[in-house]
């Protein structure tokens, strides 16, 4: 993920610089024609803008008045205020751009992934189409390590498919005979036939790229915070300035008055705020994307959680082994393991750790079911209870897993040494993670793929009490649009493929930086780059800071205005005077905003959420 500059940009950036300059020498060196410049490069734009909003929408912006108080500038020969207005707007109108969203989705890496050759078995002879040509009802032939062409059923054979893209779960599943399978998930070991049931164009694959490329927030609409008090501010500014002149007949204070009304802290009081609250943020090892996702993220009253790689670790893990020889098993047991590349033998060598394994020999994957192998010339099985089963081996640990574990019995000669116990391990800080969230009056949900005995036993583990299982990529989107169309503000964190959908459809999506996929990563507004979710707290609580601080900024730049009016009226400020008005308020604004670079949230916040401006009821339910 990057935040480079586009080409656009950095023209704009040139010209801001140069007609910064501009200003600045006209003002040192008393010659006003420089400010011209100014006025040119970052007036004339301001102008088009304005123009065509009016022709074409009849919206009025804070660009009217702005071009209203630099052609008024111009007319009474206070020409250095006119490019000093114009370069202060440009500037905040860059701000407030460059942190607006850009929401991305690869949508190209998708494709990417998409299988584009399918092996058809027609008139028993095996032919290479492309995966357009696939109907349904063919035979197609997958070989290991390939991506499944479209959906299916198999006809023959047996393996284990990578169900990650779709489904986020953190295991190969055995499929045999009559099992479906999906187009873009990973045939990993053994070859197969297949009877297509869909088109590729209506795979399961297919559906996910739409997805991706179709999901919006239902009901989000961030307007720039200078644009929400345009009309008002247009009607104020000339009705004051028609009566003034009415009454004191003097067309020097009408002007003035066009000129103080100019909302330069306005423009500047989001953009500002919000580029110190992604520094602040920065730091913590939290990318965001557009500052519109920081004022959403104030709003959200419901987070939602994929559960592998999120709350997990994403990788399953040794959590126990029972044997009453642990050391000889886990022994055997690591050297016949070391010839699999299957994600369950990796995890056993690694927890192992140990370089010194026998040799084997005559190794030989079980699809479905495990390895085996000889070691010393002694005959040693690895696998799960069906291969147990299938070899007529009697176990004497037969107790069953209760949340989602795998279990790999091992066998020494036809006799049980004992088994491993291996499970997609909870991460440290969820657990807080959850528990600081409902202090915050949020409310958590547990989306995931995986089965129901597996994702209960996290959603029990965490405390989160509104779970679902066996999620698709469609559920998850579903869910986050009815959840939306209730008036509800969704966040949502994941980390797969299978989630970027979700990330897109949710009002702010947030991805784990470091192991979430390029898709996912894209398809969020905010990354955690460290994939620390103990800072979600953290990320909440500094967005609702920044909005407080934006509507603070807000009321200081209307009431700014409203005095100096006051004074113009009178006849106290001219012009110029009424163009250092605008520098004055434009610095407090960013003094105020900078606050936001080190801001931290406290143990006490989390028992006082009133604090971040949160004023429902922690025990009220959210609809």
């Amino acid at each position: 993920m990057n935040f480079k500059i586009d080409k656009r940009q950095k023209v704009d950036l040139i010209l801001i610089a140069i007609s910064a300059i501009s200003i600045i020498a006209s003002f040192i060196l008393s010659i006003s024609y420089l400010s011209w410049i100014a006025i040119i490069l970052c007036g004339i734009p301001i102008f088009k803008e304005c123009i065509e909003g009016l022709i074409t929408e009849f919206n009025i912006k804070a660009d009217l008045l702005v071009t209203i108080a630099i052609i008024a500038s111009i007319i009474i020969g206070e020409v250095f205020a006119a490019g000093e207005i114009a370069t202060i707007m440009t500037i905040g109108g860059f701000l407030e751009e460059y942190t607006l969203s850009r929401t991305r989705g690869r949508i190209e890496e998708l494709v990417k992934l998409t299988p584009q050759i399918a092996t058809r078995v027609k008139n028993g002879k095996e032919e290479q189409i492309p995966v357009e040509e696939v109907k349904i009802g063919d035979n197609l032939k997958v070989l290991p390590g390939e991506s499944i062409p479209t959906d299916g059923v198999i006809i023959d054979g047996q393996t284990s498919i990578n169900q990650a893209t779709l489904t986020g779960e953190s295991l190969p599943v055995d499929k045999v005979k009559n099992d479906e399978v999906y187009s873009g998930t990973i045939n990993l070991y053994g070859s197969f036939t297949m009877k297509a049931t869909n088109t590729s164009e209506d795979s399961s694959f297919q559906k996910l790229i739409k997805l991706v490329e179709s999901s919006k927030p239902e009901n989000a609409k961030i307007v720039k915070s200078a644009d929400r008090w345009a009309t008002w501010i247009v009607i104020i500014a000339f009705s004051a300035a028609i009566l003034t002149y009415l009454f004191t007949g003097e067309i020097i204070r009408s002007v003035t008055i066009l000129v103080v009304f100019c909302p330069c802290a306005l423009v500047l009081a989001t953009p500002t705020a919000i580029m110190a609250s992604i520094g602040n943020l920065t730091k913590h090892g939290i990318l965001v994307k557009d500052g519109e996702s920081i004022e959403e993220l104030a709003h959200v009253n419901e987070f939602i959680f994929d559960k592998t790689g999120t709350l997990t670790y994403g990788t399953p893990e040794v959590t126990n082994v029972v044997s009453d020889n642990k050391k000889e098993m886990m022994y055997l047991l690591s050297s016949l393991e070391s010839k699999s590349e299957h994600p369950l033998a990796k995890s056993i060598v690694k927890h192992y750790n140990n370089n010194d394994l026998a040799e084997v020999s005559e190794f030989e994957m079980l699809i479905g079911k495990g390895v085996k192998g000889k070691i010393n010339n002694e005959l040693i099985l690895a696998g799960n209870k069906k291969l147990l089963e299938s070899e007529n081996i009697s176990t004497a640990y037969d107790d069953q897993p209760t949340n989602g574990e795998t279990e790999i019995y091992v066998s020494k000669n036809r006799k049980v040494l004992g088994k491993v116990v291996l499970a997609d391990v909870l991460r440290e800080n969820s657990r807080q993670t959850i528990k600081r969230l409902k202090c915050l009056g949020i409310k958590t949900t547990l989306l995931s793929g995986d089965n129901e005995k597996t994702g209960s036993y996290i959603a029990r583990e965490v405390k989160i009490t509104n779970a679902q299982f066996n999620c698709l990529p469609e559920d998850k989107s579903k869910y986050i649009k009815q959840r939306q169309l209730k008036n509800n503000k969704v966040a949502m964190i994941g980390d797969g493929i299978n989630d970027a959908p979700s990330l897109r459809k949710a009002n702010v999506g947030i991805a784990m930086g470091s192991i979430g996929s390029d898709i996912s990563i894209d398809a969020a507004n905010i990354a955690l780059i460290n994939d620390n979710i103990e800072d979600i707290p953290h990320l909440i609580a500094i967005a609702r800071k920044t909005l407080k601080i934006i509507n603070l900024n807000i009321a200081f730049s209307l009431g700014l205005n409203i005095f100096a009016m006051a004074l113009a009226i009178l006849g106290v400020l001219d012009p110029i005077a009424g163009a250092l008005v605008h520098n004055i308020g434009s610095v407090i604004v960013i003094i105020y905003s900078s606050t936001l670079v080190n801001f931290k949230m406290s143990r006490k916040d989390y028992m006082k959420p009133k604090k971040l401006g949160i004023t429902k009821s922690l025990n009220k339910p959210i609809t």
